[in-house]
């Protein structure tokens, strides 16, 4: 079903499939794509104290900086890999590479907080871009395409979370703020240079067309549901609000989706094997790294003299989290190749199971550095065994058409449920503080927050428990029937 032979690769997209050494080239500039779209997400958050001395504002202020770019990659999900089915891959690779240029270069040249704002938005939108890979490495590659596909943006995300943990702590050491956003725009701009002279010229994917009304109507809901949970610790009950708006619009949207006749994502999709199940999991797992991120990045960066904490700076916190993203190149391939046997089950509740078990670990042991080592690998491991996991089973499913469609519906779940389980961290850590040290969360809180978070691994394995049961040895039936 989800595999073309050479033949139907050249009359779908207008292209023979590529010579050995054009498709090496193609891989790896797929490669760089992901690495440079995911080392931006987590370069921005240790820039964070830097940005709030140069432009002299408070907390709140420089928070609405990740609070834009999550904004914007909310609506980048929703449209970037949609888009890619109904426009040929060149043309979304360019104008995708020309807003996240204009993003870096918007910040550098302005210097001013607005500009900042500005540019954060049109990176967390132009950052959706990591998933266009998966689609036309479909289009473009013959044989075994989804797991050339899934495997890049698997080992690329391992890459680009090492190269923007470890690039973010050293801009803030050796860096100036303009001279990280002249960098990162040159980066983007020979990014989008390399692309388009490797990727085929190629004709639409598909000739469907996207509904404006109901793409405008996603990007308002998850806008509303992502705007919430970034600033429940700021706006109290005006987030709930926003929060209980946003849900009915979106379950409102679902029923209209359903109807339309020019949906902005199939929702059909969702009623083949694993394929709800894969999105749940991609949520959690977002919420799992998420939750991971802060409370690791808060503990080891609280100044010792409080009673508890390494006082790190962004660089040490970093350099503490690299198993994390280093086991990422492990999990990945070898996840990719269980599911294509049929069995996207023992993936998920694999990678959710280690998950846990580094999360309960950290909760017990995170007095000592080495402790986090061990504690971040697990997480890392698992995590990325789940995220190969979910992402591979929508495109298995789905022909070649419906690629970059079948990459957005797990992204899109993905970012909403690291929005998730950053707001339900932040609440768990300003529950009460220590009475000396205002605004520094009491210890035990910490342990609190890994426990919290090892609740969503076991949603994990609940949800692929109750798959399994529903519907034994149907994604593998399915497979066969594709083979």
């Amino acid at each position: 079903m989800a595999r073309a032979n050479e033949a139907v690769l050249s009359a779908g997209t207008g292209v023979t499939a590529p010579s050995s050494g054009k498709r090496v080239a193609l891989i790896g500039v797929s490669a760089l794509l992901c690495t440079v779209t995911i080392a931006v997400n987590f370069m921005l958050g240790p820039l964070l104290p830097l940005m709030q001395r140069q432009y002299s504002i408070d907390v709140s202020a420089v928070t609405w900086v990740l609070t834009a770019m999550l904004l914007g990659s909310g609506a980048g999900f929703v449209l970037i890999p949609r888009l890619q089915d109904i426009v040929d891959d060149r043309t979304m690779l360019l104008r995708s590479g020309a807003v996240l240029t204009a993003g870096a270069l918007i910040p550098a040249v302005v210097d001013t907080y607005p500009a900042l704002l500005v540019g954060s938005a049109m990176l967390g939108f132009g950052s959706a871009a990591q998933m266009l890979p998966v689609g036309f490495l479909r289009r473009h590659l013959s044989g075994a395409s989804v797991a050339t596909a899934v495997s890049v943006l698997i080992m690329a995300t391992g890459t680009g979370v090492v190269v923007g943990m470890v690039g973010g702590g050293l801009t803030v050491k050796y860096l100036s703020l303009s001279t990280f956003f002249y960098l990162l725009a040159a980066a983007f701009a020979a990014t989008t240079a390399a692309l388009v002279a490797v990727v085929p010229r190629s004709h639409p994917a598909s000739s469907a067309r996207i509904g404006v009304w109901g793409t405008a109507w996603m990007i308002a809901w998850v806008t509303l549901v992502l705007l919430a949970m970034a600033q429940i610790s700021d706006w109290g009950n005006v987030c709930y609000l926003l929060l209980t708006v946003g849900a009915f619009a979106g379950v409102a949207w679902v029923l209209a989706q359903r109807r339309s006749a020019a949906p902005v994502f199939d929702l059909a999709l969702l009623k083949r094997p694993y394929a709800t199940t894969a999105c749940v999991a991609s949520f959690l797992f977002g919420a799992v790294d998420a939750a991971f991120v802060l409370l690791v990045s808060y503990y080891t960066q609280t100044p010792s003299e409080v009673g508890y904490g390494f006082g790190t700076d962004a660089l040490g916190t970093s350099l503490l989290m690299l198993p994390f993203a280093l086991t990422m190149f492990i999990s990945g391939k070898a996840a990719e190749h269980v599911v294509q046997q049929g069995r996207p089950g023992a993936v998920l509740a694999a990678g959710a199971a280690l998950c846990g078990l580094g999360l309960v670990w950290l909760a017990f042991a995170h007095d000592h550095t080495w402790q986090y080592l061990v504690g971040s690998a697990l997480v890392g491991l698992g995590s990325r065994a789940g995220y190969s996991g979910s992402f591979a089973v929508p495109q298995l499913v789905v022909d070649e058409d419906q690629a970059g469609m079948a990459a957005g519906i797990p992204a899109t779940t993905m970012m909403i449920g690291s929005a998730f389980g950053a707001a339900v961290t932040t609440t768990v850590l300003s529950i009460a503080y220590l009475p000396e040290v205002p605004g520094v969360p009491q210890s035990h809180l910490y342990t609190v927050g890994y426990l919290i978070a090892a609740a969503f691994p076991a949603g994990i394995l609940a949800a692929t428990a109750l798959s399994s049961t529903r519907h034994p040895g149907a994604f593998k039936a399915l497979m066969k029937q594709g083979a």
